[in-house]
């Protein structure tokens, strides 16, 4: 079964096509498998992909986290997904379906684009205490679960530590919460850190959390509804923005996908 590996800003896949021999089998237990740093290939999570028409481009995606958990929404497995469908195929704009919610994808040269969808916020969810200051945490549905803390220097946060306990915060149970930190940069920007709920780690980077952090960091009068620059651990940007068409609902998340290598799983 061929596979490539694609990094997303820093967070990593292993895809597979469904069309492949072995299609039918365990993707929970794969991922577990393929997705160990020491034992397997190494990823955050594995991608499973179908073509389901090519007029209009139409894909099914299927996301499994490092622990085996299928994940309802990864922007940054989506994002990978449509670099790969371009370079297969052609496809320069498409829909991607994702636990039953279709999402926009375009790419221009190694920069993939998805719509991420948003739906409840809530402000001050949770609290908690960082570095010996009382910390409020809002929350963002961006098709997953992300809850948000503006911070005044997220690199003195212990991302691992405090993003373990928020995500198994009681006010949060039964299904937990993805983690972010979240830090003005300057005019437009941002500064996130993300602990994700499924690779159970700090991650490089997280489309779904920059979107969650632009949304909450919004509310907070931190940045304008238009155009910000999310600043991630890889070092390599992602760029938000409301869409044209529903500013309120849906956001355009973009930058980066880079193909490491390819191989064959067996």
């Amino acid at each position: 079964m061929r596979f490539r590996k694609i990094h997303g800003a820093g967070n990593d896949f292993v895809l597979l096509s469904a069309s492949e021999p072995g299609a039918e089998e365990d993707w929970s237990k794969k991922a577990e498998r393929v997705c160990a740093r020491r034992t397997g290939v190494g990823a955050d999570g594995l991608v499973i992909s179908s073509l389901i028409t090519d007029s209009p481009a139409v894909l099914e995606v299927d996301c499994f986290n490092a622990d085996g958990s299928t994940a309802a929404m990864c922007g940054n497995a989506l994002r990978c997904t449509a670099w790969a469908a371009h370079h297969d195929h052609g496809f320069g704009e498409m829909t991607l379906r994702m636990a039953g919610v279709e999402h926009q994808a375009v790419v221009i040269d190694d920069s993939a684009w998805v719509t991420v969808e948003v739906g409840a916020i809530h402000p001050r969810r949770v609290n908690t205490v960082i570095n010996g200051k009382p910390t409020w945490f809002d929350s963002a549905h961006t098709g997953t679960e992300h809850v948000v803390a503006i911070v005044d220097d997220v690199e003195v946060i212990d991302a691992e530590l405090v993003g373990r306990l928020v995500r198994h915060h009681s006010d949060l149970a039964p299904l937990g919460t993805n983690v972010n930190f979240v830090q003005s940069a300057g005019n437009q920007a941002l500064k996130v850190r993300t602990y994700e709920r499924g690779v159970e780690a700090e991650t490089l980077s997280c489309s779904s959390g920059a979107v969650a952090a632009v949304v909450i960091a919004t509310m907070r009068g931190l940045v304008s509804p238009r155009l910000v620059t999310v600043h991630n651990r890889a070092g390599e940007p992602l760029t938000v923005r409301p869409h044209d068409d529903r500013p309120r609902r849906t956001y355009w998340v973009g930058g980066p996908v880079t193909h490491t290598f390819e191989g064959v799983l067996v």
